[in-house]
Protein backbone atom coordinates (compact mmCIF):
# COMPACT_ATOMS: atom_id res chain seq x y z
CA UNK A 1 0.00 0.00 0.00
CA UNK A 2 2.80 2.39 0.91
CA UNK A 3 4.69 1.59 -2.34
CA UNK A 4 1.58 2.39 -4.35
CA UNK A 5 1.17 5.77 -2.62
CA UNK A 6 4.82 6.54 -3.26
CA UNK A 7 4.43 5.75 -6.97
CA UNK A 8 1.36 7.97 -7.19
CA UNK A 9 3.21 10.86 -5.52
CA UNK A 10 6.19 10.44 -7.84
CA UNK A 11 3.88 10.34 -10.86
CA UNK A 12 2.19 13.55 -9.75
CA UNK A 13 5.58 15.23 -9.25
CA UNK A 14 6.72 14.07 -12.68
CA UNK A 15 3.57 15.45 -14.29
CA UNK A 16 4.02 18.80 -12.52
CA UNK A 17 7.66 19.01 -13.63
CA UNK A 18 6.67 18.18 -17.18
CA UNK A 19 4.05 20.94 -17.12
CA UNK A 20 6.64 23.45 -15.82
CA UNK A 21 9.17 22.47 -18.48
CA UNK A 22 6.71 22.38 -21.36
CA UNK A 23 4.71 25.49 -20.37
CA UNK A 24 6.85 28.03 -22.31
CA UNK A 25 6.65 25.89 -25.45
CA UNK A 26 2.91 25.44 -25.05
CA UNK A 27 2.41 29.17 -24.50
CA UNK A 28 4.56 30.00 -27.52
CA UNK A 29 2.61 27.58 -29.70
CA UNK A 30 -0.81 28.87 -28.73
CA UNK A 31 0.00 32.62 -28.36
CA UNK A 32 2.44 33.27 -31.23
CA UNK A 33 1.18 35.85 -33.75
CA UNK A 34 1.70 34.00 -37.04
CA UNK A 35 -0.25 36.59 -39.00
CA UNK A 36 0.14 40.40 -39.20
CA UNK A 37 -1.37 41.98 -36.12
CA UNK A 38 -4.32 44.35 -36.49
CA UNK A 39 -3.43 48.05 -36.47
CA UNK A 40 -4.68 49.87 -33.39
CA UNK A 41 -6.49 53.16 -33.92
CA UNK A 42 -4.05 56.06 -33.45
CA UNK A 43 -6.45 58.84 -32.71
CA UNK A 44 -5.65 62.49 -33.34
CA UNK A 45 -2.09 63.81 -33.09
CA UNK A 46 -1.37 66.05 -30.15
CA UNK A 47 -1.64 69.77 -30.89
CA UNK A 48 2.09 70.36 -30.40
CA UNK A 49 2.83 67.49 -32.81
CA UNK A 50 0.61 68.98 -35.49
CA UNK A 51 2.28 72.36 -35.02
CA UNK A 52 5.76 70.82 -35.40
CA UNK A 53 4.74 68.89 -38.51
CA UNK A 54 3.25 72.01 -40.07
CA UNK A 55 6.44 74.00 -39.45
CA UNK A 56 8.58 71.31 -41.06
CA UNK A 57 6.32 70.70 -44.06
CA UNK A 58 6.06 74.44 -44.72
CA UNK A 59 9.73 75.35 -44.34
CA UNK A 60 11.69 72.22 -45.37
CA UNK A 61 11.23 72.71 -49.15
CA UNK A 62 13.03 76.06 -48.87
CA UNK A 63 16.05 74.60 -47.02
CA UNK A 64 18.98 73.52 -49.19
CA UNK A 65 22.37 71.85 -48.90
CA UNK A 66 25.39 73.97 -49.83
CA UNK A 67 28.55 72.21 -51.00
CA UNK A 68 31.85 74.03 -51.47
CA UNK A 69 34.16 72.62 -54.15
CA UNK A 70 37.85 73.13 -54.78
CA UNK A 71 40.60 71.62 -56.90
CA UNK A 72 41.03 71.05 -60.62
CA UNK A 73 37.91 71.76 -62.60
CA UNK A 74 36.32 73.92 -59.88
CA UNK A 75 35.18 77.39 -60.77
CA UNK A 76 33.14 79.06 -63.49
CA UNK A 77 30.23 76.79 -62.74
CA UNK A 78 32.22 73.61 -63.45
CA UNK A 79 32.51 70.82 -60.90
CA UNK A 80 34.39 68.19 -62.95
CA UNK A 81 37.09 66.53 -60.83
CA UNK A 82 36.51 69.09 -58.10
CA UNK A 83 36.67 67.87 -54.52
CA UNK A 84 34.22 68.91 -51.78
CA UNK A 85 35.94 71.26 -49.33
CA UNK A 86 32.98 71.90 -47.08
CA UNK A 87 29.28 71.30 -46.68
CA UNK A 88 26.53 73.06 -44.85
CA UNK A 89 22.98 74.28 -45.05
CA UNK A 90 21.31 77.31 -46.59
CA UNK A 91 17.84 78.58 -47.36
CA UNK A 92 16.02 80.44 -50.10
CA UNK A 93 16.02 84.18 -49.42
CA UNK A 94 14.14 85.56 -52.43
CA UNK A 95 12.59 84.67 -55.77
CA UNK A 96 15.78 85.77 -57.59
CA UNK A 97 17.56 82.62 -56.41
CA UNK A 98 19.64 84.07 -53.57
CA UNK A 99 20.65 81.55 -50.92
CA UNK A 100 21.77 82.57 -47.42
CA UNK A 101 24.33 80.49 -45.54
CA UNK A 102 27.33 80.91 -43.23
CA UNK A 103 30.54 82.47 -44.45
CA UNK A 104 32.58 79.62 -42.98
CA UNK A 105 30.64 77.16 -45.16
CA UNK A 106 31.90 78.80 -48.38
CA UNK A 107 35.19 80.44 -47.40
CA UNK A 108 37.41 77.58 -48.65
CA UNK A 109 35.56 76.85 -51.89
CA UNK A 110 36.27 78.01 -55.43
CA UNK A 111 32.94 76.86 -56.83
CA UNK A 112 29.68 75.88 -55.25
CA UNK A 113 26.73 73.56 -55.72
CA UNK A 114 23.32 73.80 -54.12
CA UNK A 115 21.09 70.76 -53.74
CA UNK A 116 17.43 71.64 -53.43
CA UNK A 117 14.98 69.70 -51.30
CA UNK A 118 13.68 68.09 -54.51
CA UNK A 119 17.13 66.55 -55.09
CA UNK A 120 17.98 68.84 -58.00
CA UNK A 121 21.55 70.15 -57.94
CA UNK A 122 22.32 73.61 -59.32
CA UNK A 123 25.63 75.47 -59.57
CA UNK A 124 25.87 78.69 -57.59
CA UNK A 125 28.21 81.62 -57.14
CA UNK A 126 28.97 83.74 -54.10
CA UNK A 127 27.70 87.29 -54.52
CA UNK A 128 28.56 88.58 -51.07
CA UNK A 129 30.53 87.70 -47.95
CA UNK A 130 30.44 89.13 -44.43
CA UNK A 131 33.07 87.37 -42.28
CA UNK A 132 32.33 89.74 -39.39
CA UNK A 133 28.83 88.26 -39.20
CA UNK A 134 29.63 84.76 -40.51
CA UNK A 135 27.12 85.27 -43.32
CA UNK A 136 27.36 84.76 -47.08
CA UNK A 137 24.93 84.96 -49.99
CA UNK A 138 25.01 82.74 -53.07
CA UNK A 139 23.00 83.06 -56.27
CA UNK A 140 21.83 80.05 -58.24
CA UNK A 141 23.33 80.19 -61.73
CA UNK A 142 20.67 78.13 -63.44
CA UNK A 143 17.18 79.53 -63.32
CA UNK A 144 14.12 77.46 -62.68
CA UNK A 145 11.22 77.05 -60.30
CA UNK A 146 12.15 77.69 -56.67
CA UNK A 147 10.47 77.02 -53.35
CA UNK A 148 9.01 80.02 -51.57
CA UNK A 149 11.43 82.21 -49.57
CA UNK A 150 11.22 81.80 -45.81
CA UNK A 151 9.02 84.15 -43.84
CA UNK A 152 11.19 86.53 -41.82
CA UNK A 153 10.46 87.09 -38.14
CA UNK A 154 12.09 89.30 -35.52
CA UNK A 155 14.69 88.52 -32.90
CA UNK A 156 14.04 91.68 -30.88
CA UNK A 157 11.03 90.22 -29.06
CA UNK A 158 12.27 86.66 -28.46
CA UNK A 159 11.76 85.17 -25.01
CA UNK A 160 13.87 82.57 -23.25
CA UNK A 161 11.84 79.36 -23.14
CA UNK A 162 9.91 79.75 -26.38
CA UNK A 163 10.05 76.88 -28.85
CA UNK A 164 12.78 76.83 -31.48
CA UNK A 165 13.13 74.57 -34.53
CA UNK A 166 16.31 73.92 -36.54
CA UNK A 167 16.25 72.40 -40.03
CA UNK A 168 19.47 71.40 -41.77
CA UNK A 169 21.77 68.72 -43.10
CA UNK A 170 23.77 67.40 -40.12
CA UNK A 171 26.56 65.05 -41.22
CA UNK A 172 25.15 65.24 -44.75
CA UNK A 173 21.76 63.83 -43.69
CA UNK A 174 19.38 66.18 -45.46
CA UNK A 175 16.11 67.63 -44.23
CA UNK A 176 16.62 66.91 -40.54
CA UNK A 177 14.45 68.64 -37.94
CA UNK A 178 15.45 69.18 -34.33
CA UNK A 179 13.43 70.99 -31.70
CA UNK A 180 14.20 72.76 -28.47
CA UNK A 181 13.82 76.14 -26.87
CA UNK A 182 15.53 79.49 -26.91
CA UNK A 183 17.97 78.84 -24.06
CA UNK A 184 19.49 82.31 -23.73
CA UNK A 185 19.68 85.66 -25.49
CA UNK A 186 22.28 88.40 -25.96
CA UNK A 187 25.19 85.98 -26.23
CA UNK A 188 28.31 87.16 -28.07
CA UNK A 189 29.96 85.09 -30.79
CA UNK A 190 33.51 85.67 -32.14
CA UNK A 191 33.78 85.42 -35.93
CA UNK A 192 36.61 84.81 -38.37
CA UNK A 193 36.52 88.52 -39.22
CA UNK A 194 38.06 89.35 -35.86
CA UNK A 195 34.92 90.86 -34.38
CA UNK A 196 31.95 89.62 -32.39
CA UNK A 197 28.28 89.31 -33.29
CA UNK A 198 26.12 90.74 -30.53
CA UNK A 199 22.72 89.51 -29.31
CA UNK A 200 23.35 85.95 -30.53
CA UNK A 201 20.63 83.39 -29.80
CA UNK A 202 21.48 80.27 -27.79
CA UNK A 203 19.32 77.18 -28.28
CA UNK A 204 19.27 73.59 -27.10
CA UNK A 205 17.82 72.39 -30.42
CA UNK A 206 20.47 69.92 -31.61
CA UNK A 207 22.90 71.57 -34.03
CA UNK A 208 25.67 69.43 -35.50
CA UNK A 209 28.30 69.84 -38.24
CA UNK A 210 26.36 70.35 -41.47
CA UNK A 211 23.64 72.41 -39.79
CA UNK A 212 25.69 75.58 -40.28
CA UNK A 213 23.82 78.15 -42.33
CA UNK A 214 20.42 76.58 -41.72
CA UNK A 215 17.39 78.39 -40.34
CA UNK A 216 16.33 78.64 -36.72
CA UNK A 217 12.56 79.07 -36.62
CA UNK A 218 9.85 80.03 -34.19
CA UNK A 219 6.57 78.15 -33.75
CA UNK A 220 5.00 80.19 -36.57
CA UNK A 221 7.67 78.90 -38.97
CA UNK A 222 9.31 82.35 -39.23
CA UNK A 223 13.06 82.79 -39.50
CA UNK A 224 14.50 84.02 -36.19
CA UNK A 225 18.18 83.17 -36.72
CA UNK A 226 20.84 81.47 -38.82
CA UNK A 227 22.48 78.50 -37.08
CA UNK A 228 26.21 79.04 -37.00
CA UNK A 229 28.04 77.19 -34.24
CA UNK A 230 27.92 74.71 -31.39
CA UNK A 231 29.81 74.61 -28.13
CA UNK A 232 31.11 71.08 -27.72
CA UNK A 233 34.54 69.60 -26.92
CA UNK A 234 33.58 66.51 -28.96
CA UNK A 235 32.40 68.50 -31.99
CA UNK A 236 28.86 67.14 -31.76
CA UNK A 237 25.76 68.67 -30.24
CA UNK A 238 25.94 69.17 -26.49
CA UNK A 239 22.73 71.13 -26.22
CA UNK A 240 24.43 74.51 -26.69
CA UNK A 241 24.01 75.92 -30.17
CA UNK A 242 24.18 79.49 -31.42
CA UNK A 243 22.34 81.38 -34.15
CA UNK A 244 22.92 84.80 -35.69
CA UNK A 245 19.81 86.86 -34.87
CA UNK A 246 17.47 87.50 -37.79
CA UNK A 247 17.48 91.26 -37.20
CA UNK A 248 21.20 91.22 -38.06
CA UNK A 249 20.60 88.88 -41.01
CA UNK A 250 17.83 91.09 -42.38
CA UNK A 251 20.18 94.09 -42.27
CA UNK A 252 23.30 92.40 -43.65
CA UNK A 253 21.91 90.18 -46.42
CA UNK A 254 20.33 92.96 -48.54
CA UNK A 255 23.64 94.83 -48.37
CA UNK A 256 25.51 91.73 -49.55
CA UNK A 257 23.10 91.30 -52.45
CA UNK A 258 23.42 94.96 -53.39
CA UNK A 259 27.14 95.59 -52.89
CA UNK A 260 28.79 92.23 -52.17
CA UNK A 261 30.10 93.41 -48.82
CA UNK A 262 29.01 95.10 -45.63
CA UNK A 263 30.69 98.25 -44.30
CA UNK A 264 32.71 97.80 -41.12
CA UNK A 265 31.98 100.85 -38.96
CA UNK A 266 34.94 102.21 -37.04
CA UNK A 267 36.74 105.35 -35.96
CA UNK A 268 40.36 104.42 -36.76
CA UNK A 269 41.89 103.08 -33.56
CA UNK A 270 43.78 99.92 -32.68
CA UNK A 271 42.23 98.56 -29.50
CA UNK A 272 44.41 97.05 -26.80
CA UNK A 273 43.80 93.48 -25.73
CA UNK A 274 41.18 93.09 -23.02
CA UNK A 275 43.82 91.58 -20.73
CA UNK A 276 45.66 94.93 -20.90
CA UNK A 277 42.61 96.72 -19.53
CA UNK A 278 42.35 94.13 -16.77
CA UNK A 279 46.03 94.57 -15.89
CA UNK A 280 45.55 98.32 -15.73
CA UNK A 281 42.49 97.88 -13.56
CA UNK A 282 40.21 99.80 -15.93
CA UNK A 283 36.86 98.92 -17.42
CA UNK A 284 36.62 99.91 -21.07
CA UNK A 285 38.53 99.78 -24.34
CA UNK A 286 42.15 100.92 -24.15
CA UNK A 287 43.24 102.89 -27.22
CA UNK A 288 46.55 101.22 -28.08
CA UNK A 289 47.17 103.23 -31.27
CA UNK A 290 45.50 105.80 -33.48
CA UNK A 291 45.58 105.61 -37.28
CA UNK A 292 47.08 108.80 -38.73
CA UNK A 293 44.50 110.91 -40.54
CA UNK A 294 41.58 108.88 -39.16
CA UNK A 295 38.52 110.39 -37.43
CA UNK A 296 40.01 109.30 -34.09
CA UNK A 297 43.23 111.13 -34.94
CA UNK A 298 41.34 114.28 -35.96
CA UNK A 299 39.31 114.11 -32.74
CA UNK A 300 42.52 114.03 -30.70
CA UNK A 301 42.31 110.52 -29.27
CA UNK A 302 45.61 109.31 -27.86
CA UNK A 303 47.18 105.87 -27.95
CA UNK A 304 49.65 104.19 -25.63
CA UNK A 305 53.13 105.74 -25.46
CA UNK A 306 55.35 102.84 -24.31
CA UNK A 307 58.52 104.96 -24.22
CA UNK A 308 56.97 107.51 -21.89
CA UNK A 309 54.99 104.84 -20.05
CA UNK A 310 51.73 106.71 -20.70
CA UNK A 311 48.49 104.75 -20.96
CA UNK A 312 46.29 105.68 -23.90
CA UNK A 313 42.75 106.96 -23.68
CA UNK A 314 40.19 104.49 -22.37
CA UNK A 315 36.77 104.51 -24.09
CA UNK A 316 34.18 103.88 -21.40
CA UNK A 317 30.97 104.90 -23.17
CA UNK A 318 29.28 105.57 -26.50
CA UNK A 319 26.31 107.93 -26.57
CA UNK A 320 26.06 107.49 -22.77
CA UNK A 321 25.89 103.70 -23.14
CA UNK A 322 28.61 101.97 -21.06
CA UNK A 323 31.46 100.26 -22.93
CA UNK A 324 33.13 97.44 -21.04
CA UNK A 325 34.91 95.64 -23.87
CA UNK A 326 35.63 95.90 -27.58
CA UNK A 327 32.41 94.15 -28.66
CA UNK A 328 30.38 96.82 -26.82
CA UNK A 329 32.15 99.51 -28.82
CA UNK A 330 31.80 97.80 -32.22
CA UNK A 331 28.14 97.02 -31.53
CA UNK A 332 27.36 100.66 -30.77
CA UNK A 333 29.29 101.89 -33.83
CA UNK A 334 27.28 99.51 -36.04
CA UNK A 335 24.07 100.89 -34.62
CA UNK A 336 25.19 104.47 -35.28
CA UNK A 337 26.29 103.60 -38.83
CA UNK A 338 28.90 104.80 -41.30
CA UNK A 339 28.74 108.51 -42.13
CA UNK A 340 27.34 109.60 -38.77
CA UNK A 341 28.97 111.21 -35.76
CA UNK A 342 29.19 109.56 -32.37
CA UNK A 343 29.91 110.89 -28.89
CA UNK A 344 32.51 108.95 -26.94
CA UNK A 345 33.01 109.07 -23.21
CA UNK A 346 36.71 108.56 -22.45
CA UNK A 347 39.01 108.53 -19.45
CA UNK A 348 42.29 110.40 -19.94
CA UNK A 349 44.76 110.82 -17.11
CA UNK A 350 42.04 109.78 -14.64
CA UNK A 351 39.71 112.48 -15.91
CA UNK A 352 36.46 111.97 -17.81
CA UNK A 353 36.01 113.71 -21.15
CA UNK A 354 33.62 113.61 -24.09
CA UNK A 355 34.71 113.76 -27.72
CA UNK A 356 32.82 113.61 -31.01
CA UNK A 357 34.13 111.26 -33.71
CA UNK A 358 32.94 110.46 -37.24
CA UNK A 359 32.17 106.81 -38.05
CA UNK A 360 33.82 105.49 -41.24
CA UNK A 361 34.12 102.17 -43.09
CA UNK A 362 37.49 100.99 -41.80
CA UNK A 363 37.72 98.16 -44.34
CA UNK A 364 38.02 100.75 -47.09
CA UNK A 365 40.78 102.40 -45.08
CA UNK A 366 42.82 99.18 -44.91
CA UNK A 367 41.55 97.38 -41.80
CA UNK A 368 43.84 95.99 -39.10
CA UNK A 369 43.17 93.41 -36.45
CA UNK A 370 41.01 94.64 -33.56
CA UNK A 371 40.50 97.97 -35.30
CA UNK A 372 37.12 99.60 -34.65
Amino acid sequence: MQDRATRIIMLVVAVLLAILVLQPYVNTYFTSAREPRPVAARGDLAEFERATIQVFETVAPSVVQVVSLSGRGAGRGRTTEAEPSGSGTGFVWDAAGHIVTNHHVVENGTSFAVRLASGEVRPAEVVGRAPNYDLAVLRLQRQGALPAPLNVGSSADLKVGQTAYAIGNPFGLDQSLTTGVVSALKRRLPTSGGREVADVIQTDAAINPGNSGGPLLDSAGRLIGVNTAIYSPSGTSAGIGFAIPVDVVNRVVPELIRAGRVPTPGIGILAGDETLAAQLGVTGVVVADVVPGSPADRAGLRGVDPRAGIVGDVIVGVEDTPVRRLSDLTDRLERVGVGNTVRLQIVRNNRSETVEVSVIDVEQQGGRARRP
